[in-house]
């Protein structure tokens, strides 16, 4: 099992971030998946669950407002997306698909 998160780098304060992460080793239809983020000295936290049809999702309080998240079974991807990127949105987005964790990607703000 592969689970490859892409997509990181350097965001302006105001900006938009697109992350995907991609799987393989899997049966990608039958998986739940999560997006995380882990910001500089905190904890891991969850940002959003897609079920496996992607049809039922949930995306956490914090970032209601500003994050979509989607995923493509026919391709084994999925998608999150950040408007009005904030210096709180910096660290380590990871995915995880069932059981499996990619190595994260690294978003870091400008100034």
């Amino acid at each position: 099992v592969q689970v490859v998160e892409s997509g990181g780098g350097l965001v302006q304060p105001g900006g938009s971030l697109r992350l995907s992460c991609a799987a393989s080793g899997v049966t990608f239809s039958t998986l739940g998946l999560g997006w995380y983020h882990q910001a500089p000295g905190k904890e891991r936290e969850l940002l959003a669950t897609l079920n496996r049809s992607g049809g039922d999702t949930y995306v956490s309080d914090s970032v209601r407002e500003r994050l979509t998240v989607s995923r493509d079974n026919a391709k084994n991807t999925s998608v999150l997306q950040i408007k009005n990127f904030k210096p709180e949105d910096r660290g380590m987005y990871y995915c995880r698909v069932g059981l499996s964790w990619g190595q994260g990607t690294q978003v870091t703000v400008s100034a």
